[in-house]
């Protein structure tokens, strides 16, 4: 159900995370949100961040907010996005450090190469017994950013294959079984979330597009395999909130995890087949090139699409993000188009300052193309010159 993108012309947003402001030295760590929230240091910087990141956003001009992942803790390579979940959710318990074998995902690097600092940081629980939901208290996350705005506030979720990759099962002891077991209690977790008002979920990382580009086919890791378990995660839920598949090609610490940049296309029937309304791709730092493709293949559903780069700091100027937009234009319907980022720009990645600006110029290089098909602009406080500091005379 189209809850936040329906009466909007080209709308824009961000995948999710944006740098955390240094102020902001509170962590979560293995405390629930509703235990830290009891804290009075920790929920007025909660908070405070929280409503920065809101209106930073706002300010730029974007249509569809994020609360910037501010519950994940300040850690090497934005780690709490993977131990976030299996910290909190019931069978998991623990704390070990990554291993080349143990049924640990990941990409090896050698001693030197900064990824190598994001294995050595990777330290997750087992898995011991039967997944629940735990406390992950999702609701409660989101109703605390939906009520400083009154845009629609996107919520992001790691996946449930990716939680089982990451960790040690030595309860189910088969990647399958497990899967299913963390897609069922996530289910039951989003459930809550959009019974509470959420218009807007956001699937991250399913591994559809990933185990395509490598040409993985077993018994798991297979496209068929990894779509079922996005649908039955999702199941029931577009009746009632728009649900968004994001897909990118990694982002720890800003950092390409491919030596070669991927394609799309192996993965496109695949993820026409997901139980979601929106789908988003990395495609501005391949150069958009798999926009034809995309266009070729998505149908039923919106496909946002990256214009700006979460690996670099040069911040693209609005006339770049307009050239993306029409290139995606001859290949995909104004109505079915969606504007974000390619990935996160929190978590190591870059400044405040930065995303902030790369925010303004998704909005910027928007409205220019919204003013070349005569539909309405959205206002970017920002970009408003009567507000300058420099003086004009």
């Amino acid at each position: 159900m189209y809850t936040a993108t329906s009466a909007i012309v080209l709308p824009t947003t961000t995948v999710g995370s944006l740098p955390r402001p240094g102020w902001y030295t509170e962590n979560l760590g293995r405390r629930s949100f509703r235990e830290a929230m009891v804290d009075r240091s920790y929920r007025e910087q909660y908070l405070d961040a929280a409503s920065v990141h809101l209106r930073d956003q706002e300010v730029a001009g974007l249509d569809i907010l994020t609360d910037g992942d501010c519950r994940f803790d300040a850690d090497v390579g934005g780690h709490n996005w993977f131990s976030f979940a299996p910290i909190r959710m019931d069978g998991f318990s623990g704390a070990f450090a990554y291993k080349k074998e143990g049924g640990r995902a990941g990409f090896v690097h050698p001693r030197g190469h900064i990824l190598h600092d994001i294995l050595e940081a990777r330290v997750m629980p087992d898995l011991v017994g039967p997944v629940g939901r735990g406390t992950l208290q999702y609701t409660a996350i989101w109703k605390a950013a939906q009520r400083l705005t009154t845009r629609p506030v996107k919520f992001g979720t790691i996946t449930p294959e990716l939680i089982a990759m990451a960790v040690r099962d030595l309860h189910y002891k088969d990647l399958r079984t497990a899967i299913l077991a963390i897609s069922e209690a996530l289910h039951e977790e989003l459930v809550e979330l959009v019974e509470a008002g959420c218009q807007v979920i956001q699937m991250e990382e399913p591994q559809i597009h990933l185990v395509a580009a490598k040409g993985l086919t077993d018994n798991v890791l297979n496209p068929d395999f990894m779509v079922e378990v996005f649908n039955n995660t999702v199941r029931g839920l577009r009746s009632k909130a728009e649900i968004w598949c994001h897909t990118c090609w990694g982002n720890p610490g800003a950092q390409r995890i491919f030596n070669t940049q991927p394609s799309y296309a192996p993965a496109i029937e695949a993820l026409n087949r997901v139980d979601a309304d929106v789908i988003t791709f990395e495609t501005c730092s391949s150069g958009g090139m798999d926009l034809e493709a995309i266009g070729r293949g998505i149908k039923d559903k919106k496909v946002a699409i990256g214009v700006v780069d979460h690996h670099t700091l040069q911040v693209e100027t609005p006339d770049q993000v307009a050239d993306m937009v029409r290139r995606a234009l001859q290949h995909i319907p104004k109505e079915q188009l969606v504007l974000t980022t390619d990935c996160g720009m929190g978590r190591e990645g870059m400044s405040r300052r930065h995303a902030f600006h790369k925010m303004v110029s998704i909005v910027q290089g928007t409205n220019l193309v919204r003013r070349e098909l005569g539909v309405p602009e959205a206002l970017c406080l920002a970009a408003d010159e009567r507000l300058s500091l420099v003086e004009s005379h």
